[in-house]
C-alpha cells in the first residue's frame, strides 16, 4: 500500500489491540491507521467497534437527558473484581479501576473501617 501524498511506502500494518471494555482483540486494519494519519489523530483506539458505539450511545443518552433536565438511570453490566459473580451497578465505570458486587463492596468497607 502507498501511503501519503508522496507516494512513499506505508509503515502502517493491521495490529491486533485489546478492547479497554470487553477485554477482546480486535483489529485496527491499515485502512484505519492511514484515516487516523491523515486526520492528525495520535492515539490508537481504546475500543472495538461495537464498545465504541455502546459508550457514544451512552454520552448521547446522558447529553440528552441534561437537556431535557431529566435524571437518567444508569445501570451497568459488571463482573466482581473479588468475586467473579456478574452484577450490576448504577455508574460508568473507570478504565483500570476494580468494580464490587455489593457484597464484596460492604466487606470491603468494612474491612477497611477495622483498620
Amino acid at each position: 500500500m502507498q501511503g501519503g501524498a508522496n507516494g512513499e511506502a506505508s509503515e502502517f500494518t493491521d495490529r491486533s489491540i485489546r478492547c479497554v471494555d470487553c477485554s477482546e482483540q480486535f483489529v485496527w486494519t491499515v485502512g484505519e491507521q492511514v484515516f487516523f494519519h491523515d486526520k492528525g489523530l495520535k492515539n490508537e483506539p481504546k475500543r472495538c467497534k461495537p464498545c465504541k458505539q455502546a459508550k457514544n450511545d451512552r454520552l448521547a443518552a446522558i447529553s440528552a437527558s441534561q437537556v431535557a433536565g431529566t435524571k437518567q438511570k444508569i445501570e451497568v453490566n459488571v463482573t466482581c473484581a473479588q468475586c467473579g459473580q456478574q452484577t450490576t451497578v448504577p455508574f460508568y465505570p473507570s478504565q483500570g479501576r476494580p468494580v464490587y458486587c455489593r457484597s464484596c463492596f460492604v466487606e470491603g468497607r468494612a474491612m477497611t473501617a477495622k483498620v
